[in-house]
């Protein structure tokens, strides 16, 4: 029997590679995001595409409020929901979030209160099933922080901690929880950045992220490299650092 899995930030590059991963393996696959009309588009061309079922829900990552019932909406198109992909966020611009206040926390909430919103229902309903995954895609930007995205990075380093807690909590119950850590992807986020040579496609990312789902457990770097890119920033004396333009 093919497994259930729902994926919220469904219109995001690596979520639509993601997707297509799944449905590869005959997934039945439920999307969620905040533009419905683009999340069915998506929903039918998977559908289409790979013969699979799909579902579409609205969702707004920062409309605290409708979580609980986007969730258990969720649930009743799923029927038994195996997994869960969190794949939302926003890559603001950082000179904008040191000026504005507001803008530094639209960036906190989309990232990371969103994300411990939503989780916490996912974690209470795998919990009492004794069985699932929660996979929540981080950044390997939260292993340090660095001048150029210290915002971004550090709501993401957020997510890494909260699913780090969460992950001993459940481990004890039989339920997985995955954070992923990518490097640069080239994706709509971060179109019109600055990238570096090793940037990679959505696609490849996506690979990685689909193992993880079906079998994994802990942080994943993705590409693997950033796992020992990361160590060695991590590494550098903080006198050292603070010299450097990263």
């Amino acid at each position: 029997m093919s497994a259930t899995y729902a994926i919220f930030g469904a219109t995001s590059g690596i979520a639509r590679a993601v997707m297509t991963e799944l449905a590869k393996d005959g997934a039945k696959l439920i999307l969620a995001g905040r533009n419905l009309s683009e999340v069915e588009r998506i929903a039918s061309d998977v559908r289409l595409r790979h013969r699979v079922t799909t579902h579409s829900v609205a969702f707004d990552a920062c409309d605290f409020t409708s979580h609980a019932s986007v969730f258990a909406a969720v649930v009743e198109q799923a029927g038994d929901l195996d997994g869960i992909l969190v794949a939302f966020g926003t890559l603001t611009d950082q000179k904008q979030a040191e000026q504005d206040p507001s803008a530094a926390e639209a960036m906190i909430v989309s990232n990371y209160t969103g994300v411990v919103s939503l989780v916490t229902h996912a974690a209470n309903y795998f919990e009492a099933r004794r069985k699932g995954v929660i996979c929540v895609i981080a950044s390997v930007a939260g292993d340090r922080g660095r001048q150029s995205n210290y915002v971004y990075g550090s709501a993401k380093a957020g997510v890494a901690a909260f699913c780090q807690g969460l992950r001993q909590r459940l481990s004890k119950k039989g339920v997985r929880v995955v954070t992923i850590k990518p490097g640069m992807v080239e994706t709509p986020m971060t179109y019109g950045l600055k990238l570096p040579p090793i940037v990679v496609k959505p696609e490849r990312v996506a690979r990685d992220i689909a193992r993880a789902i079906q079998r994994a457990d802990g942080d994943i770097y993705t590409p693997f490299f950033w796992r020992f890119i990361m160590l060695i920033i991590r590494m550098i004396p903080e006198p050292v650092f603070k010299r450097l333009s990263l």
